[in-house]
């Protein structure tokens, strides 16, 4: 079975197996961020996954999913909005 040495940011260096980690990819892009529980504190923690991490971690078996953290149009509309608010507010000053 193959391990993965990471870090955990109160316990440092931890190592686990392929199956103790879980790796969400970015819509269309070969990067992402990758998941464990720490096995001492059992602290969740979050890392970013390069394009090389994404490429091993896939490699040795980890489960993947794929983010869905897309903008929708409503959130457009609205960012617009309020930038054209916020212009508006700047031009009359």
């Amino acid at each position: 079975m193959t391990t993965i040495k990471t870090t955990c940011a109160a316990c440092g260096d931890v190592e686990l197996s392929s199956d103790e980690l879980t790796l969400e990819l970015a819509p269309a892009m070969a990067t992402g961020r990758y998941g464990f529980v720490c096995p001492f504190c059992t602290v969740t923690q979050q890392r970013p996954a390069n394009e090389r991490v994404v490429a091993i971690l896939l490699a040795i078996g980890v489960a993947y999913s794929v983010s869905d953290d897309i903008v929708s149009e409503l959130e457009i509309k609205e960012f617009v909005d309020s930038l054209d608010d916020w212009l508006g507010e700047i031009s009359a000053a």
